[in-house]
């Protein structure tokens, strides 16, 4: 066995400051083998992290499972309490948090403190509202029926690296709260927040309720395929989640997955293009465009299409993309070298096809970090691979259409069906466009907008169960039904 238990903290860069240890049984943790964590701004190192291997896997599984009874039959209200107190502990934290997010992520710093905020100032008090009281109810001749929902056990939580903390702390609240233990995996890219997250509550928590470890894609499979997991909850790739199902399926594992999306919008005929450029440019390149729910695909009818690509590129001249601690960046980097050289495959596809691009932005010169232009696309066909496929970096489509209808059959002609928006001024005409729409989430003038008590689902090719709502806290439970006569 590699890892080690670590009593004090020690200096893993000169920059930071301090080291990050996975967390499990409730003790700090190194390993021998570690694995390299960049600044995407720089593309230079930014801290080491451990790269466990099997036996620590197995020791972090087996300190989850010796706590599930314990933290499962604890009160509902007692877990409740906890949870809300870690979220205030991450509030503490905010400043350095939000700070480390941007060095590993990319993240300009209000992006980065919005992503925090989400959890602290949205999801924590939505916390207050979430119970799964037993059921009561008399059923004629079964008699008094109790319907009780129960904890699973020991949950696999695997989050991904364009909202680290986020997507991670939305996996690991609901599972604890529902009285599951977990272990889990932030990627390997942004996982320097997560963990120095986990080092700040580790001492409200019970040793092995929350477990978190680190390592490359081996780490990955060996969770996913391994017996003692209860659960999986897994957001990432349609392919790698596809790969998850099959693995759950040799012992009947509950499985949630947000995979992929290809997003399109409709603007209606009625719209005002100046009051929508903004809202649209921030829904197409939120996260600068790494985002599996943004808007990738926007239809545009052909009266209003010169009008809104003109108001779209005077507002995109204004956005500056840069290194996100500098104050008027508004776009950061790519996250990490293997998805910036994606785009820029991606790029070079979209050049040599000869399709149109309306806009291009400027990006710094003379640094080493993977930042990559804003662009969009002008009336590229509907079966471009680059249009099919989502680029998850800052390249989008405007594309023009002549009635309603057609632009509803080509919104809904992709195997996803993540989210869809619907932009007009006529609310009764937007709504039965929204009705139409083959889309888990459908807003109305605006697009990516999610709250804690609202579930979060894909269609088709874009996911599995329910995350977020009273949905997404049964998700994480089994159901016991008790009649008494």
């Amino acid at each position: 066995m590699e890892i080690k238990e670590e009593k004090e903290t020690k200096l893993a860069s000169a920059k930071l400051g301090y080291g990050f240890y996975n967390i499990i049984g409730g003790q700090r943790l190194a390993a021998v083998r570690k694995l390299s964590v960049i600044n995407p701004a720089t593309g230079k190192e930014l801290a080491t992290v451990p790269d466990i291997d099997r036996d620590g896997l197995e020791r972090a599984i087996s300190a989850a499972r010796e706590a599930f009874p314990t933290w499962g039959s604890t009160p509902y209200r007692a877990r409740k309490t906890v949870l809300i107190e870690m979220v205030h502990v991450i509030e503490q934290h905010m400043e350095e948090l939000s700070a480390l997010l941007t060095s590993e992520h990319g993240h300009p710093a209000a992006s980065a403190k919005w992503e925090i905020e989400w959890l602290t100032k949205l999801y924590g008090p939505a916390l207050h509202q979430m119970d799964l009281p037993d059921e009561k109810s008399e059923m004629g001749q079964v008699g008094h029926v109790v319907k009780r929902y129960l904890p699973l056990g020991v949950v696999c939580a695997i989050s991904p690296w364009n909202l680290p903390v986020l997507l991670s702390f939305v996996k690991v609240l609901p599972a604890l709260l529902t009285g599951n233990t977990v272990v889990l995996k932030p990627s390997p890219f942004t996982p320097l927040t997560v963990l120095r997250i986990a080092d700040y509550v580790n001492k409200l928590l019970p040793p092995g309720v929350l477990n978190v470890v680190t390592g490359g894609d081996d780490l990955g499979q060996w969770m996913t395929s391994h017996p003692a997991f209860d659960k999986i909850s897994f957001t990432g790739s349609t392919r790698i989640g596809k790969e998850i199902l099959k693995s759950a399926a040799a012992t009947l594992k509950h499985v949630t997955l947000e995979l992929g999306g290809n997003d399109a919008g409709i603007v209606l005929p009625d719209a005002q293009p100046e009051k929508i450029a903004e809202a649209l440019f921030w829904s197409m390149y939120l996260l600068n465009g790494q985002a599996c729910v943004g808007l990738k695909r926007l239809y545009v009818h052909e009266d209003l299409y010169a009008d809104l690509a003109g108001t779209l590129i005077a507002y995109a001249r204004q956005i500056k993309t840069g290194d996100g601690f500098e104050s008027e960046s508004a776009l950061g980097p790519i996250q990490n070298r293997a998805q910036y050289d994606r785009l820029r495959s991606t790029l070079a596809e979209i050049e040599k096809s000869g399709t149109g691009i309306l806009y291009r932005g400027e990006i710094p010169q003379g640094t080493n970090g993977f930042f990559f232009p804003v662009i969009l696309l002008d009336n590229p066909p509907d079966d471009a691979p680059f249009v099919r496929e989502e680029a998850f970096g800052p390249i989008r489509s405007l594309l023009k259409y002549k009635d309603v209808d057609e632009a509803i059959d080509r919104a809904n002609n992709s195997s996803y069906g993540l989210g869809a928006s619907v932009w007009g001024q006529d609310a009764e005409k937007a709504d039965a466009v929204a009705r139409r729409l083959q889309a888990g989430t459908v807003w109305i003038n605006q697009h990516a907008n999610l709250h804690p008590n609202l579930p979060f689902n894909g269609f088709k090719d874009s996911g599995l169960g329910v995350e977020f709502g009273r949905e997404g806290l049964e998700a994480f439970c089994k159901i016991q039904i008790v009649a008494r006569k």
